[in-house]
């Protein structure tokens, strides 16, 4: 993730900053910084989010992400990560004075981050429970999370970089003022935003046709068709989103378990999963990319700029209530617009289409979610009972990599005793968890609580004692 080192002089609102180190001609010294908690904090709660509904949303199904239309709790992951990492922008590259340095660091932190993408998205080490290794490079899945944070990372931080100057103007007077500083961005994402709207209603769908290659199902080796030649849809068969990606990506290298198989077209079990329905249409067999081109635009480049803003805030606001205020106005006012949009069935919440609606309401979301942690840990100093998700935090991407992607369970299921399902972690979560509680939905979340996401705290706690941080 980002670096989101700020100076400790950012947080009392001093905008000239004082550099102390010898050796470097004073536009150029590195700053001593002081990490601003209530990101790591945010981000240490987004990183426990994501291992809670990818690890017990198969048994809470209400906190997995909706089938289709609709926000449960999973769909705010990606979002918040994206606004983190807008946040973490702007208060990085305001440290590094040299352009050309910022460009460098910038392009090299997004190939880093493009290669763990694949490396762990693209089904390297996918699936803890399966003790294969290695990828079929004809089914390799080119999208992921940080495949998507990479790409508006290196957009969103490039535009940051070419507008640098306006950091060192002071505001002037009006409520707007802000916006009118960084308006290039506004610019970006109002274009952006129009190029997706343009897309998505205007391009003809026709119609498409797939293999069946999952061996489970009843139709495995049959070639399907749906029936489209439509424009301006947003339903699950017929959306211009899964068409451009069944068009670039290919259909081997889309997500081939999407959400909207527990919809209920496809399942008399939704929003859990189950067999199909004898009657269930085609396309509930199809692959669809969550992580796909068109959803690039809209909702990761749009939440990475509503992030730099309240960055901005940071850097130019005086005051904590100044800075709150803003924030908290325009949290609420995402959110009542985002809603809006979807109740009146403007433009439905989806998260698998990245809707403007959807950006709106999770963007939102994740302002009034930061503003609560500032208020709470910048503010009032109680910083004591957010240590676990600070740490995390701090430590971001091993965490990432070793529990929310299972890497270390994975490593921990190879060692078995007799049989593959005889091992550490099922007796944990049989004998400790699911036997003690006589439920296995409440064993599993409770195992989900303790034995990865607190577990994952105290390494990351002690992995912070000892200065280690797996930074990118």
């Amino acid at each position: 993730m980002a670096d989101t080192s700020i100076k400790e002089d950012a947080l009392d609102n001093q905008h000239r900053l004082i550099i102390s180190e010898s050796g470097f001609p004073p536009e150029e010294r590195p700053q001593k910084t002081k990490r601003l908690a209530s990101l790591d904090i945010f981000r240490g709660l987004t990183v426990a989010l994501m291992i809670l509904v990818d690890d017990a949303g198969g048994e809470w199904p209400m906190i997995g992400h909706a089938p289709w239309n609709g926000c449960n709790l999973a769909d705010f992951v990606m979002p918040f990560f994206l606004f983190i990492v807008g946040v973490a922008i702007a208060l990085a590259l305001k440290r590094i004075p040299d352009r050309l340095m910022a460009i460098k660091k910038v392009i090299l932190r997004t190939l880093k981050l493009l290669f763990w993408g694949l490396l762990l998205q693209g089904s390297f080490t996918q699936d803890p429970d399966k003790l294969t290794y290695g990828v079929d490079m004809k089914k390799i899945r080119w999208c992921g999370i940080l495949q998507r944070i990479a790409l508006a990372y290196l957009v969103v931080a490039l535009l940051e970089i070419t507008t640098k100057k306006a950091q060192a103007k002071d505001l002037s007077p009006g409520q707007f003022s802000i916006f009118k500083l960084y308006c290039w961005h506004w610019l970006m994402g109002a274009c952006v935003l129009i190029v997706y709207m343009a897309v998505s209603y205007g391009t003809y769908v026709p119609d498409w046709h797939f293999t069946v290659y999952d061996r489970d199902s009843v139709n495995y080796g049959k070639v399907l068709t749906v029936a489209c030649g439509v424009r301006g849809k947003l339903d699950p068969p017929c959306n211009v989103v899964g068409y451009i990606d069944r068009e670039i990506l290919g259909m081997n290298h889309m997500y081939q378990h999407p959400a909207w198989t527990r919809s209920k077209a496809c399942t008399e079990y939704s929003p859990d999963k189950g067999p199909f329905r004898k009657d269930a249409p085609s396309w509930c067999y199809a692959p669809f990319e969550p992580e796909g081109i068109l959803r690039f635009f809209i909702s990761a480049i749009l939440s990475t700029i509503i992030g730099v803003h309240f960055g901005h805030v940071i850097m130019h606001l005086k005051g904590h209530s100044d800075r709150l205020k803003h924030w908290v106005v325009m949290g609420f006012g995402l959110l009542v617009l985002g809603i809006t949009l979807h109740f009146t069935d403007a433009i439905p919440l989806n998260k698998q289409l990245y809707t403007f609606s959807y950006v709106c309401v999770t963007s939102g979301a994740a302002a009034l979610v930061f503003s609560f942690f500032y208020v709470l840990v910048d503010v009032w100093g109680m910083r004591f009972p957010c240590l676990p998700l600070e740490w995390i935090g701090m430590n971001a991407m091993l965490v990432y990599v070793m529990a929310a992607e299972g890497v270390f369970a994975k490593f921990i299921n190879g060692w078995y005793y007799g049989d593959p399902d005889n091992t550490l972690i099922n007796w944990i979560q049989n004998h400790i968890f699911i036997q003690v509680w006589h439920s296995r939905k409440v064993g599993i979340l409770l195992y989900v609580i303790f034995a990865e996401i607190l577990f994952w705290a105290i390494v990351a706690g002690i992995l912070h004692q000892l200065g280690l941080h797996w930074k990118l």
